[in-house]
């Protein structure tokens, strides 16, 4: 792959030493999700961000999205991670981040997730905070088309077939997200494409003029 000048951005899975070696020798950057597959390296960057003299000397930025009801993220870069062990062992490793991300659920309960990541970026938090965000895009538009559609489970091998049906399941997918539906209370995507699969004829000229 041509990587160079991108930024490649990884789950957990695919943080692994010879990953970002391979990024890096394309003369591209990184953004990697860090979690207990690198137990040792999460531990230690967990620790540094919770020390509230590291977070001030931080560059931080929030961003408030429509994140279910209401919610955003915090987000915080360090370059300061001399202090890391393991840094020789990470090709290109400039700095790491955390994500803080808070988000109020119908019911009025309060969730709040910390994430960590490492990265070979250089000191931009609004810039890492664009990766991140950016990847997560991705990955919540992945489990919905997995999830409603079963995308992943879907056997047909030939590509141009695959595509086209990929297209129309995001085509249907922004539908679903733009379309209010008759029943009061229903938001869900799942409910969402029920209710028009139950009476898809009401529901057509509607559709047409979104």
């Amino acid at each position: 792959m041509n990587l160079k000048g991108a930024t490649a951005t990884i789950d957990a899975i695919g943080t692994q030493r010879a990953i970002a070696q391979k990024i890096w020798a394309k003369k591209a950057d990184y953004v990697l999700a860090l979690k207990n597959n690198q137990e040792k390296l999460h531990e230690e960057i967990e620790l540094f961000f919770d020390d509230s003299q590291v977070l001030a000397k931080c560059q931080s930025v929030s961003v408030w999205r429509g994140i279910g009801v209401f919610g955003g993220a915090e987000y915080w870069q360090s370059t300061r991670i001399g202090f890391l062990p393991q840094k020789k062992d990470w090709a290109g490793l400039r700095s790491a981040a955390m994500v803080c991300s808070t988000v109020t659920k119908p019911d009025g309960e309060i969730v709040v997730q910390r994430r960590y990541f490492i990265s070979s970026l250089p000191l931009d938090v609004e810039g890492i905070a664009r990766v991140i965000w950016g990847h997560w895009r991705v990955e919540a538009m992945h489990w919905c088309l997995d999830v409603l559609f079963g995308e992943d489970a879907c056997r047909v091998l030939d590509k141009t077939a695959a595509f086209n049906l990929n297209i129309l399941r995001k085509l249907v997918l922004s539908v679903l997200r733009l379309l209010e539906v008759n029943c009061r209370g229903i938001h869900s995507l799942t409910k969402k494409r029920f209710v028009v699969g139950c009476d898809p004829v009401t529901y057509l000229a509607r559709i047409l003029t979104l």
